[in-house]
Parts: C-alpha cells; sequence; structure tokens
C-alpha cells in the first residue's frame, strides 16, 4: 500500500508538471485530401450559377426573377473565397431587387439584411426589416433576422421578447437562436443541448446547408466546453459534406496550434486555405502563431499583411474590433477612435469592453474601470471580455475581481490560444 501511495503521488505529480501536454486528437491523413486546391467544388459551382444566372439576365437588369438567383451566386463567391467584392456586387443586386419587385420584395430585403448583416452593418439590417415586418411580410421568417439583429447590436430586451413570440422547441430556425441566446447568457451547456437538438433534425431532412451550419457551430459550443475531441470530429464531418469549406479547415488549424501547440501542422493548413480563400483574419492568426514561436519579424510582417488588405474603402467596419486589439499597445489613441465609433455601430457588453481596454491604454484607467462596472462586468461571459476586464481591475487595484476572473478563465484556455494562458497567469 505503502509504495502505491508512492507511485500515485509521483503520478500526480508528473501530471502537474505536464499540464500543457495532451494526447494528439488531429489525424492530417484524414483531411489531408480536403487541402488539396484542386478540392473547389463549391467555387466551381458558384461560378457557373454566376455565368448562367448574368447571361439570363437583361442589360437593364429588369429581370427581376434572375436577380435574386445571380445574388446567391455573388454570396456563395464570397463564401468560399472570402473576396469581399463579391458580397458587395450582391448588395448592389438585392437592392436592385427590392426596388423593382412587386410581389417578392419582402424575400428580397431578407437577403439584404443578411448580407448587411455579414458586413456588420447592423442598424441597416435592423431598419429594412423593420419597416419590412410592419408591411405584408412573412412575419416569422423577419423575426428570426430581427433577433439575429437585436442580438448583434446588445438589444437584449428586444432579442429575448422576439424569441418568447418564436417559441417551439421542434423548429429548427428556433432551435439555434434560443443556442445564441443561451451562450450570450453563459449557458453553454444548455447552447449545446439546443444545437444537438438541431442536429437531429438537420441530419432527418438530410439537408446539407443546415447539416453544415448546425455541425461547425456546435463543434465551435464543444471546443468551447473543452470537449475538443468532438469539436473535431464534427469538423471532419463538415468536410465530408463540402470538401472546400474554410471555416471548417481554419478551425482544425486552431486546434492544432492552441490544443496541440503544433504551430507547425496548423501553419500548413491555414498555408493550403489561403490559397483560395483571401480572408484578412488569416494573417492575425499567423502573426499570433509567429508571435507564440518568438518570430517576432514574422509576426509584424503577418500584422502587416492585415493592415494593407483592410485598408480600403471595401470592408468598411467589419474589422474595427480586430483594428481596436490591433492598435491598443502602438497606436492606443487610434484604438480609442475605432472604438467609439463601434459602440456607436454596435453597444454590446463586448465592445464596451474594448472600449475600457483602449482607455486604459491611453492612460485613463479610472474611466475603464468605470467602463467595465457599467457596462460589461456580469453582462457578458465571453473570454476576451472577462480579460480585458482583470486587466482593468488589476490596474485598478482591485485584487478579489481578478482573482475571480482568473478562475473563470482556466476553462477558457483552448478558445483564447497559448499567447493568452501567459497573460492570464501573469495577471
Amino acid at each position: 500500500m505503502k509504495h502505491f501511495c508512492v507511485l500515485l503521488i509521483w503520478i500526480v505529480f508528473i501530471s502537474c508538471k505536464n499540464e500543457d501536454v495532451k494526447i494528439s486528437i488531429i489525424n492530417p491523413e484524414a483531411y489531408n485530401s480536403y487541402l488539396s486546391t484542386s478540392n473547389n467544388k463549391t467555387f466551381a459551382r458558384a461560378s457557373s450559377e454566376k455565368i448562367f444566372w448574368s447571361k439570363r439576365l437583361r442589360p437593364d437588369s429588369t429581370g427581376v426573377g434572375d436577380l435574386g438567383p445571380l445574388a446567391n451566386a455573388y454570396t456563395l463567391l464570397f463564401e468560399t473565397t472570402g473576396d469581399i467584392s463579391y458580397l458587395l456586387s450582391a448588395e448592389k443586386l438585392l437592392k436592385k431587387a427590392v426596388s423593382i419587385s412587386a410581389i417578392s420584395k419582402d424575400s428580397y430585403t431578407r437577403l439584404l439584411a443578411q448580407n448587411f448583416i455579414s458586413q456588420h452593418r447592423f442598424k441597416e439590417a435592423k431598419q429594412i426589416l423593420e419597416k419590412s415586418y410592419k408591411g405584408i411580410s412573412n412575419k416569422i421568417a423577419t423575426q428570426l433576422l430581427l433577433f439575429d439583429v437585436f442580438l448583434e447590436l446588445g438589444e437584449y430586451d428586444n432579442a429575448n421578447k422576439v424569441l418568447e413570440k418564436l417559441k417551439n422547441i421542434n423548429d429548427y430556425s428556433y432551435l439555434i437562436r434560443l443556442a445564441k441566446w443561451n451562450d450570450h447568457n453563459g449557458n453553454l451547456d444548455a447552447a449545446i443541448r439546443n444545437l444537438e437538438e438541431a442536429k437531429k433534425i438537420a441530419d432527418s431532412r438530410k439537408s446539407k446547408p443546415l447539416q453544415i451550419w448546425t455541425y461547425t457551430n456546435l463543434a465551435d459550443y464543444y471546443g468551447h466546453a473543452g470537449r475538443i475531441k468532438e469539436s473535431y470530429d464534427l469538423y471532419l464531418k463538415t468536410l465530408h459534406l463540402q470538401g472546400d469549406h474554410a471555416y471548417a479547415k481554419k478551425q482544425i488549424a486552431w486546434i492544432a496550434y492552441s490544443y496541440e501547440k503544433n504551430t507547425k501542422e496548423a501553419s500548413r493548413i491555414l498555408d493550403s486555405i489561403m490559397i483560395q480563400h483571401k480572408a484578412p483574419e488569416y494573417y492575425l492568426l499567423k502573426a499570433e502563431m509567429s508571435q507564440y514561436n518568438g518570430a517576432i519579424s514574422d509576426s509584424n510582417k503577418y500584422r502587416e499583411n492585415f493592415i494593407a488588405t483592410i485598408n480600403n474603402d471595401y470592408y468598411g467596419q467589419m474589422y474595427n474590433n480586430h483594428l481596436i486589439e490591433f492598435y491598443a499597445n502602438e497606436k492606443p489613441e487610434k484604438a480609442l477612435e475605432i472604438a467609439k465609433t463601434e459602440i456607436n455601430n454596435r453597444a454590446t457588453p463586448e465592445v464596451y469592453s474594448l472600449l475600457a481596454y483602449a482607455q486604459l491604454e491611453v492612460g485613463n484607467k479610472a474611466k475603464a474601470l468605470e467602463i467595465i462596472i457599467n457596462y460589461v462586468e456580469g453582462k457578458t461571459f465571453e473570454p476576451k471580455s472577462m480579460y480585458y476586464s482583470a486587466l482593468i481591475y488589476k490596474e485598478n487595484n482591485r485584487r478579489d475581481k481578478v482573482a475571480a476572473i482568473k478562475s473563470e478563465l482556466q476553462n477558457s484556455f483552448f478558445e483564447l490560444g497559448p499567447l493568452y494562458i501567459k497573460k492570464i497567469r501573469d495577471l
């Protein structure tokens, strides 16, 4: 018995010393075929549809029945390439459809609202949806999008009222909104249960679009809950359905980096994605991984690539949150200016946490604390917002608050990534 106790103590000691060493989950052989540049069936289909509907559309663009399908083709091209110009082309077509349609104005309005949401133009989406709702419209379909917009704008009372009206536990669209609501309120277990029920519906319908959306979002929630293997398996299932799904591949890269600390494999996956998909945020992830590896010059190069990519009018306000974090240390006044702009766009607790962070970096630690207390504390469970809160509490000598948040964030290391682990432990 004595020898057993000694052995047990030794095992516990070794486990503590190697707390970051984990059993490997990812298997490159399972997804290598999806990294091939020839794996672009969705792009090819979207391109073919664009050509087909472009030829059908009359030169004066008055063929309203062709405008919607062509806009959908452009939207799919945006999703498969990350090229913002496709999304803007879809916007122009949908605006035209809304203006000339006599029968389907309502459905075109919802498509335009979804386009605005993708561009983070939430106030504009809200405006056209509320106007459409007052007229002849599909009330439920419009309410579903209004819920999404209210949640993005931080209008939580309105979001809750809409959700109560939509209540139907057997409805897929309701379940995925209920999951979002529970996640917002910090009830991750309930959110997962909601999406698991939605997954059953998507699977029973054998609907690829619903399955892909549900698998990727449920995989995200599993990751947040520390259920990394289940998360990884769902991203793989997504790739089985759509081999060129960029987000699923990016999230596998995140597992390689954040969970397994394998930046070489994560970078290999990202490099393959970036050949076909041009979303600017990939540069930030490459920058983060380079910084983690101590390759500061490479990190700076990727950060510069990110800024160069979004330095045009096409992206509008889509990357404001990233820019606030980007400039906070080097150009805090600029970060503060962007944060104030973003608060005007969407006054959520998450954005307020960034505003507080920017205030801290310009030296206004008392103002930063005031913002956290009034607009963030108890209003969001988003890990980065909690980290910024802890940072501001620390600078204002509120060690009790810091300790509580550090304890909460222990379960968010995977979601935040390796760089934040050290930051949190140093608080």
